[in-house]
């Protein structure tokens, strides 16, 4: 079954009536993306709220599972760490004398270094960066310039996804533990030189990894995890570090090469995260379809 227009049309006036339909049709959307630009900005913003500095901030607890090696409290207030109190029990870190546990707590001096969260700072300047493109698009530049609108739904979806990607734990401005170590000023007393405090953001929830090293002697014998030192110990009667996925590995660590002796990652859910993280699935959804609609409109491929 086929359909035709009766009586037949000139395709030239075929082809103008179709554009003047195409106009008005890309008219009409233009000014439908005014109110869903509202509608991003105000879930932007709650995602910014989310993120932003309280008077309480969030404590999460850190525990390590079926086991006692880890267990901590930190407070996160916006992108820092402000509180944090870590409690170890590893093989190869020792405690103080007198003590059950070796402790790291967070510095509480005025002219201590802060702990900052690089991912959160980077999730925070993403939906800044994303409130700035709703505020040209709608005051600034001409919005009924279909190429511009356009052209600030592309930069707009970009800024999502990036700080989408810096919550789900992929982004550039996260370095592997061993470029970027923490300050050792940051606790009190300092963090001893033997171990690597990594705290970031994985899958909306904030992830600590504690390592203990050892200087790897050039030209020394290596064998996966298990160096001479600690296979005299486990022959005298000692316990044996238990294996790690960075075991058969070394790292150039503030200048030395080591490796890892001992290995605890810990993560806890933080609700403020999650739900920023689910808003900005949802605003990267809604920008993409707009974005979708506007390429068909003009008549770009998809």
């Amino acid at each position: 079954m086929s359909t035709a227009v009766w009586p037949p049309i000139d395709p030239a006036a075929l082809a103008d009536a179709q554009a003047a339909s195409q106009a008005r049709e890309l008219d009409w959307l233009l000014v439908q993306l005014r109110e869903t630009l509202q509608s991003l900005k105000a879930g932007l913003e709650e995602c910014a709220a989310l993120l932003a500095p309280s008077e309480s901030g969030s404590t999460l607890v850190l525990t390590s599972v079926r086991s006692e090696s880890l267990k901590g409290l930190v407070t996160r207030v916006g992108t820092r760490i402000v509180k944090g109190n870590v409690k170890l029990r590893l093989a190869s870190l020792p405690p103080p004398r007198g003590s059950p546990t070796f402790d790291l707590t967070l510095s509480a001096e005025p002219q201590a270094p802060t702990l900052v969260v690089q991912q959160l700072t980077q999730v925070r300047t993403s939906i800044n960066a994303c409130l700035d493109v709703i505020d040209v698009t709608t005051w600034t530049g001409d919005s009924t310039d279909a190429n511009f609108v356009a052209g600030q739904l592309g930069l707009l979806y970009d800024n999502i996804q990036e700080a989408r990607q810096s919550l789900k734990g992929y982004s550039d401005v996260q370095l592997p533990w061993w470029e970027r170590p923490v300050d050792e000023k940051v606790f009190d007393p300092p963090l001893p030189s033997n171990v690597s405090f990594h705290l970031v953001v994985f899958d909306a929830a904030l992830v600590l990894e504690i390592r203990t090293l050892e200087a790897q002697t050039p030209g020394e014998e290596f064998h996966t995890g298990f160096g001479l030192r600690d296979r005299l110990a486990f022959a005298l009667g000692g316990a044996r570090p238990p294996p790690h996925d960075e075991a058969d590995r070394t790292f150039t660590y503030k200048g030395q090469e080591v490796r890892v002796k001992e290995k605890i990652r810990v993560e806890s859910q933080d609700p403020a995260l999650i739900s920023a993280m689910a808003k900005l699935n949802a605003l990267e959804h809604s920008v993409g379809l707009s974005r979708k609609a506007v390429n068909i409109v003009m008549g770009r491929e998809e």
